[in-house]
């Protein structure tokens, strides 16, 4: 009780927050919050905290501060959830498809309500910005433009401030470690198209914003000077041009037509989001800095953590290849080391390449593989080619001139909670490699059924939909051929549907198919010494103390920076002010710092702060892995070898259905599925091509009664996840 009572109090608090964050995003450009936060600066400048300290608590430090609670109740919520089923709601159809289309996806009512109330935010920040400037519209001596030209210019100004609401956001979605859509239920893999659909609109917004800006001057004939100057104060528009030209190059490289078929491209281009942001903090400055900064800030953090992470490498313990040109590889792990089913895991492996990380799903589950994890990977580019021909060329080979395959891990990454447990029945439709999530699933239930424990309620029925080109795929399931038996002890009940879509019928059955996976070879690495196991990521706990650490750390040099650079303009006493002011007139005026100095303090005083991050999460990870250097014993590697003997001959047969030679009907295969299991709640779980997953959602869209509020009569409730295994 006390657990759930500090889970309501945290969500409570992460709602007031972020409520009074976005509150701030409404009211800035309003003329009653520019006069009272000027008026809040001010004051502020007396202190010693200073203008910028306000700034950084008021404007970056509160996203900082609920992705700090929400890792505590992510932690504590999955302590609650493991024997909850899932409850039918009136909203619970807003999380469900609404959309279905080729061009923009799978949307659904909770993302198409908050992208019409971003859309709706930017509008108003714009006409509220707009509105005030053409009132107070005048000349401008310096550049001596015509009226419209002014309006223009001011336009184009307007747009980089749109450009800045999507760049405070834009970095968000891809955090990791420090995921603050998690908290939302959103995981990594899911939400990265919320990062491309707002680097897309801040690209748009600041191509605008310098292509109009470089317009005006043209046909002012003032190009020539404006282009090139580096102001000492107030925007430095060389600074500007840079990071629009660094953000196109990223933006281009990132098209799907460049990242499918040259990902090295598109990766190491990327990497220029470096001197992107550097370059906008000098073009911006300061004060709209500390508008972006906590994504930037959340970022770079969670980019450090997750390099710690993937160190020490460990070594690949053996490796499957089927005859799909697929390769299953066996990785060490600590047996502390858990995990849910459908995390991935991001591996670098030096040989192949010294900076590529890729993404993979977990095949294994940590309940019944307590020292290995595995994962799947499709020969499908240049990378994973490399692998796969890497580990062929060792298959001949003596165990005692095997070369080691050395590797960096980071993750898992992964639901919180058994989520696909909480329905009374599931549905899985899977195509090809897009089974290997679905692996890590029938893995979890094997366990549990296979230990009798008694913590979670399993699902009743489970079917597999599974469509393969070729029946070679089929062996990919052989691991979990344990499962398929259905024993009457069985707590849930399976039934697998095999379509292979480019081969004739066969005479072979399901067993005789399975059984074919005794092709596949196995390479067993000779590994000398210890090694290291893996070992995941920091615990919630401390990640968020981590987060608090770099803050104040942050903050506390940033002030201290503040005062002895730059010099101070505060008043020693507020009785002379006004002959202080009056003196000051007759006086010359003091030459102001230039504005890059502000900069260049932050920066300082970011990299000062995650250096001393660092240092605390190096001490942590050393304390982790002091006893855990844990050498290679037999065991581990006759685990590896009985994979391939899994005895299948007590498959149902008639259970379990393989068709040949076309795709499955799915509206059929629903229909069927629904009057099996009419009026319960059933989870549909897909993952495969694009196709695919608008095809179920579409079929869930249509036969799911969760729309039917006012309908007396029971309707089954179907619950779309699409389920994402590449990047």
């Amino acid at each position: 009780m006390g657990k759930a009572a500090v889970v309501i109090l945290l969500k409570v608090l992460m709602i007031l927050i972020s409520t009074a964050w976005l509150s701030l995003w409404l009211l800035k450009p309003t003329n009653l919050w520019t006069k009272k936060w000027k008026t809040a600066e001010s004051s502020a400048r007396n202190t010693v905290f200073g203008y910028y300290g306000l700034d950084f608590t008021v404007y970056t430090f509160p996203v900082i501060a609920v992705a700090m609670i929400g890792l505590v109740y992510l932690k504590l919520q999955s302590w609650g959830q493991r024997n909850s089923r899932q409850i039918r709601s009136s909203t619970a159809a807003f999380s469900n498809p609404l959309v279905t289309s080729s061009l923009v996806g799978i949307l659904s009512g909770v993302e198409i309500l908050s992208v019409f109330l971003f859309i709706l935010f930017l509008a108003w920040t714009f006409y509220t910005r707009i509105s005030h400037d053409f009132t107070k519209l005048t000349p401008m001596e310096s550049l001596k433009l015509d009226l419209w030209q002014l309006k223009f210019l001011r336009v184009a100004t307007r747009f980089g401030l749109l450009a800045e609401a999507c760049l405070a956001l834009l970095l968000l979605p891809i955090l990791r470690e420090l995921a603050v859509f998690r908290i939302l239920g959103i995981q990594f893999e899911a939400s990265v198209r919320y990062h491309i659909w707002l680097g897309t609109a801040m690209i748009c917004f600041a191509t605008f914003h310098g292509a109009s800006t470089l317009f005006i001057w043209g046909v002012s004939h003032y190009i020539q000077d404006e282009i090139t100057k580096w102001q000492r104060t107030g925007r430095i528009y060389l600074a500007g041009e840079i990071t629009l030209v660094v953000g196109l190059v990223m933006w281009i490289t990132s098209l799907p037509q460049i990242r499918r078929k040259r990902f090295e491209i598109f990766y190491y281009m990327h990497h220029l989001y470096i001197i992107f942001l550097v370059f906008f903090l000098l073009h911006a400055g300061d004060r709209h800095f500390y508008m972006i900064f906590a994504g930037v800030f959340l970022f770079c953090l969670d980019k450090l953590l997750r390099i710690l992470q993937s160190w020490p490498q460990t070594h690949i313990l053996s490796a499957r290849l089927y005859p799909c040109k697929v390769v299953e590889l066996i990785l060490p792990k600590d047996t502390g080391l858990k995990y849910t089913p459908t995390s991935i895991t991001f591996m670098k492996i030096p040989s192949i390449s010294r900076f590529q990380w890729h993404s993979f799903s977990i095949t294994s589950s940590s309940t019944i593989d307590h020292h290995t994890m595995s994962v799947l990977v499709k020969c499908d580019g240049r990378w994973t080619t490399s692998l796969y021909d890497n580990i062929r060329a060792q298959l001949d080979s003596d165990a005692d001139k095997m070369k080691p395959i050395p590797v960096a891990i980071e993750g898992p990454y992964g639901p919180s909670s058994l989520t696909f447990l909480r329905y009374d029945n599931l549905l899985l439709v899977a195509g090809g490699i897009g089974i290997t999530p679905f692996l890590s699933i029938l893995h979890e239930i094997a366990a549990t059924q296979g230990n009798g424990s008694s913590r979670y309620r399993l699902p009743s029925r489970i079917q597999l939909i599974y469509v393969v080109k070729k029946s070679q795929y089929i062996g990919l399931l052989q691991s979990a051929s344990s499962l398929l038996q259905n024993h009457p002890s069985n707590k849930c009940h399976l039934k697998l549907k095999v379509f292979v879509t480019q081969e004739k019928q066969c005479g072979a059955t399901l067993g005789e198919m399975l059984n074919e996976a005794s092709q596949v070879q196995s390479v067993h690495f000779g590994l000398k010494g210890p090694i290291y196991a893996i070992h995941g990521p920091q615990s919630l706990y401390w990640t968020a103390a981590l987060a608090g650490i770099a803050s104040i750390t942050f903050l506390v040099f940033l002030i201290c920076f503040n005062h002895i650079f730059v010099p101070s303009g505060k008043n020693t006493s507020g009785h002379h002010s006004s002959k202080q002011a009056v003196s000051s007139k007759m006086k010359a005026p003091k030459e102001k710092s230039p504005s890059w100095v502000a900069d260049i303090l932050i920066i300082s005083s970011f990299i000062i702060s995650l250096a001393c991050t660092s240092l605390v999460a190096i001490v942590l990870r050393w304390r982790r892995l002091k006893k855990e250097e844990v050498p290679l014993v037999s065991s581990k590697e006759e685990k590896v070898q009985q994979l391939s003997s899994i005895e299948t001959k007590g498959v149902v047969e008639e259970e379990h259905e393989v068709h040949f030679g076309g795709r499955p009907n799915l509206k059929d295969e629903f229909s069927k599925f629904l009057n099996e299991t009419n009026g319960s709640d059933i989870g549909v779980l897909v993952s495969g091509p694009e196709t695919m997953k608008e095809a179920v959602a579409s079929l869930c869209q249509q036969k799911s009664g969760c729309f039917q509020i006012g309908n007396k009569e029971k309707k089954p409730y179907l619950s779309f996840h699409a389920l994402t295994f590449t990047l």
